[in-house]
């Protein structure tokens, strides 16, 4: 009864809010009355404490009590942001009829819906960073995924194995990822639950209605022409990123014209653990510095968007690294070029974002006036580029489109001193519509046409005290003393008599009234009819302006790698056919910048090959360096093949395909993972991948178990590496001394450390690597230069030297782990000798690394 009786006491307006709030109940519904955005209940309170504004009640102490929230409606730029930014999905509803016009309830309804992923307000993107919303799904044999960023019209899409798809969200890292409802847990238990979700119902993930949708979207039969067909899965979740769009209101999105395939062969392939470990463009520590902080010396937000990618995406052509490289020389070569390339740059705005608002139709008539000076700045780059003696600059030079007409429209259409936004007034320039001029001119001037109308009348009728006034009974009024009425021309009408006077009107008169009182709404509607139709007349410039936006991208990418070159004394990498990979004096590109002006950085040379020196065991202690030269040869190769130069005085290299990096250990308890188990999936899944030209960094593997157990893991792991027919070049740092007796077994392992010089009570760490194993580890100088307490110093010095005189006197002083196979079948034991049967019948050359560990775990039992 208490339901009912609520419901009979709901107000109109309240029942009109809950029957639109029902269409949209997962977002925060923005709901238009009078002059404010209105919320309540739920929304209220979460939009109260979102924004920081006061919570009240609607109806308070009545049946219909209800949390209210709301704010001005012209603030809706500054709060909007900062719900989307909470994560929230906005629903804004605006009043679709003017108030004055009608006496019942006002019509009101969704007209747009603002979510983390599709947001295109400048508050809320970043210059330099896409806003991507994403799809997943799961198919049968391969998982789709499809990335849109609507704020600049890029469409990505891509399908692979749940590893691939893992590493494509690290790198794109999108504002929210469409998910298939029946699918919720299979993405959180695969993907985490970092990302921003949204479930849609699972018939938006079928391939006919994906395929129909991107079809009817780009006017095309097929989608042969981009190279999509084939990918079933990433055609869904493309399909299912259109969908909705139009389910949030977007429905202007020609600047959306493409749709590209990222190519995973055409790529450097990298996991989600080289990606965190190399800290390329993210840092799970706070103020850390990135790769991207340090090499992003782009001018432009479009410029800084591609970085971003090329570093997502190193190449692997080598003819498409070159050509980048070229162009890298010259500019490094030519400076006047180079810095009238970036003073040119700086004068363009971000043209993807503005192309993409004009073509929603939430574009500024200022904006439009930076789209012009935009591409005003883009002719000199055209025409300078043409006369450089680089191919592929003057490529880039013939690509742009001087967009000439649309300059001179804007020009002409839109005033120079154009407003910030539409309803502001004076946005469309003088000349271009007859009657609007008119309009401005009684708008802006009508006191002193009054005045010249005044003088006018005045001298043609002889009457020196006429006067020309206003008042709300009559409007405009012309008034003649009783004196020199006599003298009233014939077609004036007669309003009023006063005791001393007459009161007239003129044809003219009344004309004018008409035009001033009307002619601030008149105005108004004149240049939103002209602007809409402007806008609707550039579109038809969308893809030129892309265009002109990803050639400016690219030539900034170039640029900022010469003026890398120039500021940091990079060299150009030397590609080869081979494999090997020589640097000389290679430096860290992150740490060298974070060095005190006069502290030098200590560069150190890697030789690998397949031949030769396929394997480096790197030992040393902890704070040498060790994990510095992992990184910084990484990052070497990866800056190479993004067409960069590179920190070091010379680099020879044949193209790598994969790079692997297992440093450091990172628990994944929430998993119910421990720290070993982690190290061990991630190593399995380097062993289990790789290739002739992949590049391996492994960083104390085994240390997570008992020393013993570490030790094998470790040994049985490059012998493996080493056994592989790729021979994949691999960078080995460990604490385990014991695999320095590698190098006199196989081949082509060969030992390095990072050079300690031992002072009398102290160590001094030179960061240098020279050939041979290092003997110590210096654990104990690491701890006391770490500030540990003296006893504790102390007490461990004395606990080394009682252990390793007993390792002095055991019975096996020199027990070499190759020796174990050669002598603890010689002791008769029974247990002993199942083991060596099961030995003799493991298939070593089937055996995958998992497999062999899990083999390790059962031989081990067997000996407790």
């Amino acid at each position: 009864m208490a339901k009912k009786e609520k419901e009979v006491k709901e107000t109109p307006l309240m029942q009109q809010y809950n029957q639109i709030k029902n269409k949209y109940p997962d977002a925060c519904l923005l709901f238009r009355v009078g002059d404010f955005y209105e919320t309540f209940g739920e929304d209220a309170v979460r939009t109260a404490k979102v924004l920081g504004i006061t919570l009240t009640k609607r109806g308070a102490g009545s049946s219909s009590e209800t949390e209210l929230a709301g704010f001005p409606h012209h603030s809706l730029n500054v709060y909007l942001p900062k719900l989307v930014k909470a994560g929230l999905r906005v629903a804004i509803c605006d009043q679709l009829e003017d108030p004055k016009m009608t006496k019942t309830l006002v019509k009101r309804g969704v007209t747009e819906l603002v979510t983390p992923g599709v947001a295109i307000n400048d508050e809320v993107l970043q210059a330099k960073t896409n806003n991507f919303l994403a799809a997943i799904q799961f198919g049968k044999k391969n998982i789709g995924i499809a990335f849109l960023d609507v704020s600049t019209g890029e469409f990505l899409t891509s399908q692979g194995n749940e590893e691939y798809i893992d590493k494509l969200l690290q790198n794109f890292r999108p504002s929210e990822v469409l998910v298939q409802k029946g699918n919720k847990n299979h993405f959180l238990h695969h993907f985490g639950s970092d990302f921003n979700l949204f479930y849609l119902e699972d018939w938006v993930f079928k391939e006919d209605y994906a395929y129909e949708t991107l079809t009817q979207h780009f006017k095309t039969n097929s989608l042969k022409g981009f190279g999509i067909e084939e990918l079933t899965e990433g055609v869904i979740a493309a399909g299912a990123v259109l969908y909705y769009l139009s389910e949030t209101q977007h429905n202007r999105i020609q600047h959306i014209a493409n749709i590209q395939r990222i190519a995973e062969d055409a790529y450097v392939w990298m996991d989600r653990f080289t990606i965190r470990n190399l800290e390329l463009h993210h840092s799970t520590n706070q103020n850390a510095t990135t790769l991207l902080d340090v090499i992003d010396q782009t001018l432009s937000p479009m410029g800084g968007r591609l970085l971003k990618r090329w570093l997502a995406l190193p190449l692997k052509d080598k003819n498409k690294i070159i050509a980048r490289y070229e162009v890298v020389s010259y500019l490094k070569e030519n400076t006047e070029m180079l810095q009238f390339f970036q003073y040119q740059i700086k004068q363009i705005s971000d043209l993807e974002r503005l192309i993409s608002k004009l073509a929603i139709g939430k574009v500024s008539p200022r904006e439009i006036l930076y789209l012009k000076d935009s591409l005003d700045a883009i002719i000199p780059i055209k025409q300078k580029a043409l006369l450089a003696k680089n191919e592929a600059l003057k490529t880039i030079g013939d690509n742009f489109h001087a967009c000439e007409l649309l300059r001179e429209k804007i020009s002409t259409t839109i005033a120079t001193d154009a407003p910030v936004a539409l309803n502001k007034g004076n946005a469309i320039a003088a000349g271009v519509n007859t009657e609007l001029d008119e309009l401005r001119n009684i708008s802006q001037n009508g006191k002193n046409y009054l005045t010249d109308l005044e003088a006018r009348e005045s001298e043609r009728t002889g009457i020196p005290s006429l006067k020309v006034a206003f008042n709300n009974v009559f409007g405009y009024y012309i008034e003649v003393r009783n004196t020199h009425k006599d003298k009233v021309p014939a077609e004036w009408i007669r309003k009023q008599t006063l005791v001393n006077a007459e009161r007239y009107i003129t044809e003219e008169l009344k004309e004018y009234e008409t035009k001033i009182l009307g002619a601030e709404e008149r105005i108004a509607r004149i240049e939103a009819e002209i602007y809409e139709k402007f806008i609707i007349w550039c579109a038809q410039y969308i893809q030129p302006v892309q265009l002109n936006a990803g050639l400016v991208a690219q030539l900034d990418c170039l640029q900022a790698f010469a003026q890398l070159a120039i500021d940091n004394n990079y060299v150009r990498p030397n590609l080869v056919d081979d494999f090997v990979l020589d640097i000389k004096e290679g430096r860290h590109p992150v740490i060298e910048k974070q060095l005190p002006f006069d502290v030098p950085y200590i560069a150190n040379d890697v030789y690998l090959d397949t031949e030769s020196q396929q394997i480096i065991m790197i030992t040393g202690p902890n704070m040498s360096g060790k994990s510095a030269i992992l990184r910084q040869t990484a990052l070497i190769v990866l800056l190479a093949q993004m067409g960069s130069f590179v920190p070091a005085t010379e680099v020879t290299m044949g193209i790598v395909d994969k790079i692997f990096t297992r440093v450091g250990a990172s628990d994944n308890i929430s998993m119910g993972e421990s720290t070993f188990m982690v190290e061990m999936n991630e190593t399995a899944s380097i062993l289990n991948n790789l290739t002739n030209r992949s590049l391996v960094l492994l960083d104390e593997i085994g240390r997570g178990t008992s020393t013993y157990d570490g030790i094998s893991i470790a040994w049985a792991i490059a012998e493996y590496v080493h056994e592989h027919p790729n021979k994949a070049k691999t960078l080995f740092a460990t604490h385990y001394h014991e695999l320095n007796d590698m190098q006199n077994q196989f081949s082509r392992i060969k030992n390095y450390n990072v050079s300690v010089k031992e002072l009398k009570d102290n160590v001094l760490f030179l960061r240098k690597l020279v050939p041979g194993g290092s003997a110590h580890s210096f654990g104990i100088h690491v701890a006391k230069m770490a500030g540990m307490p003296q006893t504790v110093i102390t007490k461990a010095q004395k606990i080394l030297k009682k252990l390793e005189a007993s390792h002095k006197t055991d019975s096996k002083p020199d027990l070499k782990i190759q020796d174990i196979q050669l002598n603890m079948f010689d002791m008769g034991d029974p247990v002993l000798e199942e083991i060596k049967q099961d030995l003799a019948n493991l298939e070593i050359n089937t055996l995958t690394p998992v497999e062999a560990l899990l083999k390790l775990n059962e031989l081990k039992k067997k000996l407790v």
